[in-house]
């Protein structure tokens, strides 16, 4: 696993706290690795998911950070949905 997956599984869980995620969601980190989010919070894994989200890492920090809002990073072409596009904007709302 790479440190830039380390940090963003570490800095997803903070943010995102014991309430987990009502779904599975997997976020590529291009060039970086993939983190699952889930009920059980947030782990380095590349398994299936409701929703996949990809974008570079210094977009994902961007969203990490509050200087991009998701919806934004997705209408801008930065960040790319796989799947369900509710279980995007269920976790957007957990990361805005």
């Amino acid at each position: 696993m790479s440190d830039v997956v380390s940090a963003a599984v570490e800095a997803l869980q903070a943010k995102i706290g014991d309430a987990g995620f009502d779904g599975v969601a997997k976020f590529v980190i291009s060039g970086e690795g993939a983190l699952m989010i889930d009920g059980a919070g947030v782990h380095a894994g590349d398994d299936e998911a409701d929703v996949t989200l990809t974008a570079d890492a210094e977009t994902f920090q961007a969203i990490l950070d509050g200087e991009i809002n998701p919806t934004n990073a997705f209408m801008s072409g930065k960040l790319a949905i796989d799947g369900d596009m509710g279980a995007a904007m269920r976790l957007g709302s957990v990361l805005a």
